[in-house]
């Protein structure tokens, strides 16, 4: 499709009283939308008159419910117990260098809860993956060690990347 002169006037025409570039590419015929706005910006087009509809706000169309759960990350300004957990560090689990996790702790999906970490161990495709099922600091998701692993202040992560020089 070519732009002849009869339908850039029509373009001119339908753009000046408020048409959308949808509905002027559908008068058109034979065009996108996105020709209609790319050739409406070449040629310098603006000062279009308002649509009726366009004065009052358009009500939002109702999303349907979503299924996911959105959580917040915790702070640790707003996270007592994980500032807790900081000031307690020393107290509540000497720093690991393996961290080898007991048999006996160790728990599968369906056993975890609310006091067991929920810190995956390994890779999901094999069969020796587990959860740590340590227990957790009130509040958080996982035991004191990977708490400290899981939210480490921003200082300390900027601290431990590699230089890219």
């Amino acid at each position: 499709m070519t732009w002849t002169d009869e339908r850039v006037e029509t373009l001119k025409k339908l753009w000046t009283e408020g048409l959308s570039a949808s509905q002027i590419a559908a008068e058109l015929g034979g065009i996108t939308r996105n020709a209609v706005i790319g050739k409406v910006h070449r040629l310098g087009l603006s000062g279009r008159a308002k649509s009726p509809s366009s004065a009052a706000p358009r009500p939002r169309k109702a999303r349907p419910h979503s299924h996911m759960l959105r959580v917040s990350r915790p702070s640790i300004r707003g996270n007592t117990a994980l500032a807790q957990a900081y000031e307690l560090e020393v107290e509540l689990e000497p720093e690991l260098v393996d961290n080898v996790i007991p048999l006996g702790q160790r728990r599968t999906l369906l056993e975890l809860n609310e006091e067991t970490c929920r810190w995956p161990i390994g890779d999901p495709g094999h069969p020796d993956f587990f959860f740590c099922g340590g227990q957790t600091i009130t509040g958080l998701p996982y035991c004191a060690y990977h708490s400290r692993v899981a939210y480490q202040p921003a200082h300390m992560r900027r601290d431990r990347r590699p230089f890219r020089g």
